[in-house]
C-alpha cells in the first residue's frame, strides 16, 4: 500500500512467495515505474490476488500480459485507493488481526440522481459529505468522527454489505431486495428516506395477444404459455422476478438478462414481457407497454440498511448508526412542517391554552407553546399578551391560521417553514 497516510489512488507493487504470499509495499511511489511488473509464478494465483483485492472497494487489478518465456508467469498491476495497511496473505488467506479495520464505512451510490439526492439529503441534515478529489471514492462526514464514505455502484454496496467490507449504505429498497436476496444479515434501519421513489413492474405490450390483458391472473391463464412456448420475460433482476412469477403461478417462463433499454425488447420480438422499474410510466407507454393489476413486486425507494454483525460486533458502529438515524428522522418529520406564531390576549395561559385546544388544527405536535408577552405599561411591567407557537402541517397552514384567528388572536403572523 501507500506510505502516505491520507487516501491517494496508486500503483500498488508486490512480491509473492508461494506457498504463503506476503505482500510487501513499496515505500515511495514512482510515475516511471509505471510499466514495472510482478510475476506470478502459478497461474492460480492471480485469482488469488483478484480474490484478495476485492476487499478494497476501488482496488483494480489488471492483466497485462502473458510472459513468453513461461506460460506459469502472469504479468499485471495494481490500483488501489487505500489507507497504508500492511496485510499478509497465507495460502489465499488474509490474516485477519493484520487486517482489522477500525473506520467505520458508510456506502454511497456513486453516479446518477440517486447519488445526488444522497449527498443532499445528507446535506440537509447537517450531514455533508467532504470529497478532497472527485475522482477519489473516499470521503469524509467532519461530522461524524471515524467514519468513511465510500461511493460505490449500489449493487456493490449490498454485496460489501454482506462481506462485510461496508458497514452501512444508502440505496434504492429494489437493490437489497435483489441483490441481498433475503440475507438475514442485512438489517433497514429506515426503510423510507422519501426520495428514489420508483415500483418494480412487470409490462407487457398493449398490442396483439396481450391487448385484453390486464391482470397478472388472466397473463397466467393465458394458453400460449407451455414447457415448448415459455412467456419469454427479459429483465434485469434475476432474482425478484423468478421468485414473483412462481410466487403468482405462472410455470412456464424463461427470463433473459439485460440491464438496459428494456422497453424495446418486445418490439424487437426477444421478450414477451419485461419486468423493470418504474417511475411515472411515460418510457412505458411511448414504448406501447402497459402495466397490469397485480403486477407490481416491489414499491421501492431510498433506505439506509445495515450490517447485523457491524451493528452488534463493531465497536462505534451502533452509535454512528443512531446518530445518522436521529438526524435522517428529525429532518424527515420536519419537512412539510410550519411553525406559526401569534399575539393573544388573554387573562393567563391556563385560560389562553384552553381556547387554543378548542381547536383541533391547532395542537401542534405535542400542543402549544405559551409564554408571557411582557411589556411596561403606567409605571409596571404587565403581561397582558401571550405568545403562541405551533407547528403545522403545510396542508393545514390556512386552516390553522383561521381557527387562531377565529379564537382571538391580535397580531399578524409569523410562518416558519
Amino acid at each position: 500500500h501507500s506510505s502516505d497516510t491520507s487516501p491517494s489512488r496508486r500503483r500498488l507493487l508486490f512480491t509473492f512467495h508461494a506457498p504463503t504470499l506476503s505482500l510487501s509495499p513499496q515505500p515511495t511511489y514512482n510515475p516511471s515505474s509505471v510499466e514495472r511488473e510482478s510475476r506470478v509464478r502459478s497461474p492460480p494465483i492471480m485469482s488469488v490476488v483478484q480474490s484478495f483485492f476485492q476487499q478494497c472497494p476501488s482496488a483494480s487489478v489488471n492483466t497485462l500480459s502473458s510472459s513468453s518465456h513461461s506460460s506459469r508467469s502472469v504479468k499485471f498491476s495494481v490500483y488501489c485507493c487505500s489507507l497504508a495497511s500492511p496485510l499478509t496473505l497465507v495460502n489465499g488467506n488474509t490474516d485477519k488481526k493484520e487486517s482489522e479495520r477500525n473506520e467505520i464505512r458508510l456506502g454511497l451510490p456513486s453516479k446518477g440522481r440517486m447519488a445526488t439526492d444522497t449527498l443532499d439529503l445528507l446535506k440537509d441534515c447537517q450531514l455533508s459529505v467532504r470529497q478532497v478529489n472527485p475522482r477519489q471514492y473516499v470521503a469524509e462526514i467532519p461530522q461524524l468522527s471515524n467514519l468513511e464514505v465510500w461511493f460505490q455502484r449500489p449493487k456493490d454496496i449490498v454485496r460489501k454489505l454482506v462481506s462485510g467490507d461496508l458497514d452501512l449504505g444508502i440505496v434504492g429498497l429494489d437493490t437489497v431486495s435483489e441483490f441481498g436476496q433475503g440475507n438475514e444479515d442485512l438489517i433497514l434501519v429506515h426503510d423510507a428516506l422519501e426520495f428514489g421513489d420508483c415500483r418494480l413492474s412487470l409490462a407487457i405490450p398493449k398490442y396483439g395477444i396481450f391487448e385484453n390483458i390486464n391482470s397478472l391472473k388472466e397473463l397466467a391463464q393465458m394458453p400460449q404459455w407451455t414447457v415448448e412456448k415459455p412467456l419469454r420475460v427479459a429483465t434485469g433482476f434475476t432474482f425478484l422476478a423468478p421468485k414473483f412469477m412462481r410466487e403468482n403461478g405462472l410455470k412456464h417462463v424463461t427470463f433473459s438478462t439485460a440491464d438496459g433499454a428494456l422497453e424495446a425488447a418486445p418490439a424487437m420480438g426477444i421478450a414477451d414481457a419485461i419486468v423493470d422499474l418504474v417511475s411515472s410510466g411515460t418510457t412505458l407507454r411511448e414504448n406501447d407497454l402497459k402495466e397490469i393489476e397485480g403486477g407490481v413486486i416491489l414499491e421501492s425507494q431510498a433506505v439506509l440498511v445495515a450490517s447485523r454483525k457491524s451493528l452488534i460486533q463493531r465497536k462505534g458502529v451502533l452509535d454512528t448508526t443512531h446518530e445518522i438515524l436521529e438526524r435522517l428522522e428529525a429532518h424527515l418529520r420536519a419537512v412539510g412542517q410550519f411553525t406559526v406564531t401569534a399575539n393573544m390576549r388573554g387573562s393567563s395561559a391556563e385560560e389562553v391554552a384552553e381556547r387554543i385546544l378548542s381547536q383541533p388544527s391547532l395542537s401542534g405536535l405535542q400542543g402549544p407553546t405559551i409564554s408571557p408577552v411582557f411589556c411596561e405599561r403606567n409605571g409596571r411591567v404587565a403581561a397582558d399578551y401571550y405568545a403562541i407557537v405551533i407547528c403545522v402541517p403545510k396542508k393545514a397552514l390556512y386552516k390553522s391560521v383561521q381557527q387562531l384567528r377565529a379564537v382571538g388572536h391580535s397580531s399578524s403572523f409569523t410562518y416558519i417553514s
